[in-house]
């Protein structure tokens, strides 16, 4: 037997919001959260902007700990709010990026200074292993089922919701907690981008600094932060009464081995990841009413992206409104799939697709409908949401309404 599965509660952390309604409402403004970087000083490097979460209060060192707790306490009071919790024991997938230490505890161990606390009893010394998020997620929230952990870079939100969403469409589990959370803007993150010419170094002009489907993109503007959402059976949350924000149809993963840094040039692996969701979600190209693009301003990524939709939906591809998230908020790298499919189901909600701000200038590759400058009103069934990852790593979520 398979199940549909419901998502029942979301919660995020971003640059542009700390809550979905806030995040929602800036989207729709089309409003930049980009920066100068103020978590280190980065004078000495070429990118010294990026997309910081405004935080008041204290953080934890390990910033993405503090994001995705936060998210999903948001998700998980959300889902409640009927007053009864998912039925079963829940279980837990989340996206995360591959930290193995802290740059902080790493020059006080070699220069002979003290090393500061551990952030929590079970931290290794020296460390700040990316499953102690998960770790404590599942002591907070009694999620007792094995967790799913996955470092599929930017594809692993999408990875972790598409992975979460199967198990409990197969009766593996009655509900799952599932997401992603990133925070690299430290000196080793925005320095490795650096170096391999990712990111933008547009540091005069850091709100018109990403720049999706311009024909004067120069990469990348990095982000951080956290989305969680709630996935259960269908029938169990219209049992207990909670609000459906929408359905999840179908993943699809594909993995092209290209380059590290570069998708394939004919879009391989990213059409493969969008006609595997659809399959799976038993949806014909005809009945997608919307795209939320991976989008990340990258010379290379954006006309690979948008040549593998022309593949997939043919001709209707130039009357398929498809925004890029990014534009906004940077890329969350981990993070930025579950974030994504945040922004694409308040979308879906709303019946409004939300711009891709900063396309300016059009590049004759990248021809399709972006919404440039403005939100638009249009009605939403199916969303199609795509992540495509460094190392060839691709997923895609087929989303559809919650409204029967």
């Amino acid at each position: 037997m398979r199940y549909r599965v419901a998502v029942t509660g979301m919660g995020v952390v971003s640059p542009i919001g700390r809550t979905v309604h806030g995040f929602r409402d800036a989207l729709f403004a089309g409003r930049s959260g980009i920066g100068p970087i103020t978590t280190f000083d980065p004078a000495t490097l070429p990118t010294r902007i990026a997309a910081e979460v405004k935080w008041d209060g204290e953080l934890m060192r390990d910033r993405k700990i503090s994001f995705v707790l936060d998210a999903a306490a948001q998700a998980m009071k959300e889902a409640t709010r009927a007053g009864t919790r998912p039925s079963g024991d829940g279980g837990l997938g989340l996206g995360l990026g591959l930290e193995l230490f802290s740059m902080d505890d790493l020059a006080a161990k070699r220069r002979g200074r003290p090393v500061p606390e551990p952030i929590a009893e079970r931290a290794v010394y020296l460390q700040t292993p990316s499953d102690l998020c998960v770790s404590m997620l599942a002591d907070r929230f009694e999620l007792r089922a094995p967790p799913l952990t996955h470092v599929s870079a930017c594809a692993a939100g999408t990875d972790a919701i598409g992975s979460a969403f199967r198990m409990i469409a197969s009766g593996r589990r009655r509900w799952m907690m599932a997401g992603g959370a990133d925070s690299m803007i430290n000196p080793l993150g925005v320095a490795g981008f650096c170096s391999i010419g990712a990111t933008s170094t547009a540091n005069d002009d850091p709100h018109r600094a990403s720049r999706p489907f311009d024909l004067r993109r120069s990469g990348f503007v990095l982000g951080e932060g956290a989305g969680v959402l709630i996935l259960e059976r269908l029938e169990d949350a219209r049992m207990r009464g909670a609000e459906v924000h929408a359905e999840i149809r179908g993943y699809g993963a594909s993995f092209d081995a290209h380059g590290i840094s570069e998708p394939h040039p004919a879009g391989r692996g990213a059409f493969q990841a969008m006609s595997r969701a659809l399959a799976e979600a038993q949806v014909d190209p005809d009945q997608i009413d919307c795209i939320n693009a991976h989008g990340t301003a990258t010379p290379k990524n954006d006309p690979v992206e948008t040549l593998a939709i022309k593949r997939l939906f043919g001709r209707r591809a130039y009357d398929i409104p498809v925004c890029a998230t990014k534009s906004m908020i940077g890329h969350l790298i981990a993070a930025a799939g579950a974030v994504e499919v945040i922004a694409a189901i308040a979308g879906m909600k709303a019946g409004v697709v939300h711009p891709t701000i900063n396309l300016d200038h059009r590049d004759p590759a990248c021809d399709l409908d972006y919404v440039p400058h403005t939100a638009r009103n249009h009605p939403q069934r199916f969303v199609l949401s795509n992540s495509f990852a460094f190392g060839g790593q691709n997923a895609s979520l087929v989303l559809r309404a919650g409204d029967d």
